[in-house]
């Protein structure tokens, strides 16, 4: 028998599936938890039951239910439990099962592959937030595009803004979900780190609500030759791009609404013991300017033929002309404006000279 510790959690791992690799996305899934100050926690595919477990004790939430189909991750979650001395309900139910029949303040999906085949049930299960992991980013990001057409009913691209892509289907996604049951949808943390992405909503109830998150869906048309994009609110069905007249393409539909909640992201920073990695990424999120997707500074700057230079010099040319412009934590050669193209182009030459 091998003993891991894992932040103030010793656990076994054997029988049931763990990923040392997605200690991070616990780290920052603790401190969120801890400043939301959530009472009531339901971690749906729990496995070795070490993500709630955490929660339990470092979030000091008061009621969590770790959930698994699998006797084998029950019996260790038993295990797991007695040893940290912790006050958990452990079932034993389908996920799905579960939450159709009871509600959770704050539910979690965390599964291997796609959260697709949950989305339905916790959304209705879930009263107040809804957190969500993705593994399967080839799909989502559009290398395996009919995968991901079929199970986030919507068309991803293959562009440079990819994994920004990625995390805006899924969040599109779980929208018309919560639309569904009547609510609606306020994303408060969003990022896309390793080979996942994670999303943290806040839901509001009621009809309104719902309808005022569906008016935040819309499509991407992008120049495959330029590389340049356009957020449009409906499709349109034969675009041309306006900057090189090449032929678009369309993708969708997805969030392009705010995906980040700075305020919330803050707190989280304050909440609790974080790696550097952990600091810099929410650190980074709360200052990412509220414009959806991102340009390649290098790609561009390739197509120019001119010698990249430092990425905040060319934030602040962006600033210096009136522009919204920062960073991303989806790239570190992102750079995120509400510049076109052709005037982040300029900005690049005059860097250049």
């Amino acid at each position: 028998m091998t003993v891991k510790r894992e932040g103030s959690i010793v656990f076994e791992t054997v029988g049931a599936f763990y990923n040392p690799k997605m200690m991070l996305c616990r780290d920052i899934g603790v401190a969120m938890i801890s400043a939301l100050g959530i009472d009531e926690y339901l971690d749906a595919l729990s496995a070795s039951g070490i993500r709630g477990m955490r929660v339990a004790r470092e979030a000091g939430t008061e009621r969590v239910t770790l959930n698994d189909f699998d006797p084998r991750a029950v019996q260790l979650m038993q295990r797991n439990v007695a040893r940290n001395d912790l006050d958990c309900m452990i079932t034993d139910k389908d996920a799905n099962v579960l939450m159709h029949q009871e509600h959770f303040q704050a539910i979690d999906l965390d599964p291997f592959g796609s959260p697709s085949p949950y989305l339905s049930a916790a959304s209705r299960s879930a009263r107040s937030y809804l957190f969500i992991t993705a593994t399967d980013t080839a799909p989502l990001c559009g290398a395996h595009l009919k995968s991901g057409i079929r199970k986030y009913m919507a068309r991803p691209l293959r562009t440079d803004y990819h994994r920004e892509m990625g995390a805006r289907i899924l969040l599109g996604l779980a929208a018309r979900e919560l639309a569904r049951w009547d609510k609606g949808t306020e994303p408060l943390l969003t990022h896309v780190t390793d080979h996942y992405v994670r999303i943290y909503l806040r839901l509001i109830r009621g009809a309104d609500a719902a309808d005022s998150s569906l008016h935040s869906l819309g499509y991407v048309e992008h120049c495959n030759l330029c590389g340049s994009f356009e957020p449009l609110a409906q499709p349109r069905p034969a675009g041309v791009c306006p900057h090189c007249r090449s032929p678009t393409t369309l993708a969708g539909p997805l969030w392009l609404g705010s995906i980040q909640e700075p305020a919330v992201i803050k707190s989280a920073l304050e909440s609790g013991d974080l790696s550097n990695r952990a600091e810099k990424i929410l650190a980074t999120c709360s200052e990412e300017v509220d414009v959806p997707l991102y340009y390649d500074h290098h790609r561009i700057c390739e197509k120019l033929r001119i010698t990249p230079g430092r990425i905040d010099d060319i934030i602040s040319g962006l600033r210096s002309l009136g522009h919204k412009a920062s960073r991303t934590h989806f790239t570190g050669l992102g750079i995120k404006t509400d510049a076109t193209l052709p005037q982040l182009e300029e900005v690049l030459r005059d860097n250049n000279h």
